[in-house]
């Protein structure tokens, strides 16, 4: 036998005590920082749902230029204003941070112009469907430093991915190697409407013209992850697809394909997505010389290696079973012991807060401390000198909330912008260095 079991990893209430790195600390309520929200679909409005369940989140504005579903998005929040004309949104001087959950091919336009308004931007991934409009929101981001600016990667703020993380930093899982991650849902991904102009318009994601494909739309948040995970961007990527099941609806998008990403030091990273097919749903795996790592729902277990070296707590760990395998559940947030002595399986152990929560929650946090703080800047020196700024920005990111920033949302949309590129080339792309940077 190779393996002493699976470990669920698990966050836990913190102590109060000094945040390690991509932890928080946060206990309070944010004063509330007005909402707009401009894009109604089905996404738009579980934006909103959520939004309503956010104390210091008030709804002030929403925006979608196809009626119904304004009013839609609307009766989800009757005492919002509402817009046809997301430029009518942004020149309410109420709003003070804007959601851009617009079809991905659509962001740039908003976020430019968000960002030019002086609001806070939270941008649905991927930022876009090309590698031009990409960097242009991103590089905007950059610019607007006074700004927050969060794309919307959850993992990046959901407490059970980021204790994850910090795990893996520990080096528990020795040497990386590989990794791999799958979505398969058997959906047709059509939207369908008696109008053919506005049907065309609502399936942007089954034409290539306007949809980062399987790769883009779904996958790249697995892939921030294996980014995430590996502090690297890989060096290419090769791909293959298929139009397989869905061929006879006018789509062009596949909906079977298969990418091999490579990252520095050999690690690859395979990914593979259906919507024609259901079996075993969405989860990712990370091997190491020392230990395996999987990810299903928002909870993970490690697969300790028998000759990897002891951690010391095994002998106190509550067990779930896998197969052949048993697994250790790991429990985050006190002491090495208390964290192996959690009462309840990991199974039985359920998050009251969704990926999406925890995500709105700290970009309306670190909106409303980097704006009071900004002001808080201009009324102390001015506008002050761009060293002046640089420390301040510097010193409040201390406090910054676990988030994706630009450069995280760049590099993720790039890579599955790449990604899919290769998969339509049923061929590999090198991906310099200069992919990932920004001006």
């Amino acid at each position: 036998m190779t393996m002493l079991g699976g470990v669920p990893i698990l966050a836990a209430e913190e102590k109060p005590a000094a945040a390690p790195e991509g932890t928080t600390n946060y206990k309070g309520e944010t004063p509330p920082v007005n909402v707009g929200v401009i894009g109604c679909g089905a996404w738009g409005r579980e934006i909103l749902k959520t939004l309503s369940t956010i104390t210091f989140a008030p709804v002030v504005a929403v925006c979608d230029h196809y009626p119904a579903y304004l009013r839609r998005g609307a009766n989800l929040v009757p005492k919002a204003e509402k817009y046809a004309d997301y430029k009518e949104l942004l020149a309410n001087k109420d709003v003070q941070a804007v959601i851009v959950a617009t079809p991905s091919h659509l962001h740039k336009e908003f976020v430019l112009a968000a960002l030019k308004a002086g609001k806070h931007v939270y941008c649905e991934a991927p930022l876009a469907t090309t590698i031009d409009d990409a960097r242009a929101i991103a590089t905007a981001a950059k610019k607007h430093p006074k700004l927050n600016f969060q794309p919307g990667l959850q993992n990046r703020s959901d407490k059970q991915i980021v204790n994850l993380i910090k795990f893996v930093r520990s080096g528990v899982v020795g040497t990386n190697l590989c990794g791999r991650a799958q979505f398969h849902k058997k959906m047709s991904w059509r939207i369908a409407t008696s109008n053919p102009e506005r049907e065309a318009e609502m399936n942007w994601r089954l034409m290539n013209a306007t949809s980062g494909g399987l790769v883009g739309e779904l996958g790249v948040h697995q892939l921030d992850i294996a980014n995430w995970f590996y502090s690297a961007t890989p060096v290419s990527a090769e791909g293959v697809g298929a139009l397989s099941h869905y061929k006879d609806d006018g789509r062009d998008v596949f909906d079977n394909v298969s990418a091999t990403l490579r990252y520095p030091n050999g690690i690859y990273f395979n990914y593979e997505a259906t919507i024609a097919n259901s079996f075993d749903g969405e989860m990712g795996m990370f091997f190491g010389s020392d230990a395996a790592i999987m990810m299903r729902e928002r909870r993970a277990w490690m697969f300790k290696e028998a000759d990897a070296p002891a951690l010391g707590w095994e002998v106190y760990a509550k067990k779930d079973q896998f197969y052949k395998e048993s697994g250790m559940v790991l429990k985050a947030g006190a002491t090495k012991q208390d964290a192996q002595t959690a009462k309840a399986a990991a199974s039985d152990v359920v998050d009251e807060k969704s990926g999406l929560q925890y995500a709105l929650e700290n970009f309306l946090i670190n909106s409303y401390n980097l704006g009071a703080g900004v002001k808080d800047f201009l009324d102390t020196y001015g506008e002050g000198s761009e060293d002046d700024l640089k420390a301040f920005l510097k010193e409040q990111g201390k406090n910054r909330e676990p988030a994706a920033d630009y450069q995280d949302g760049y590099e993720a949309t790039a890579t599955a912008i790449k990604a899919n590129e290769a998969i339509l080339k049923e061929g590999k792309l090198e991906m310099g260095k200069e992919w990932f940077q920004l001006a």
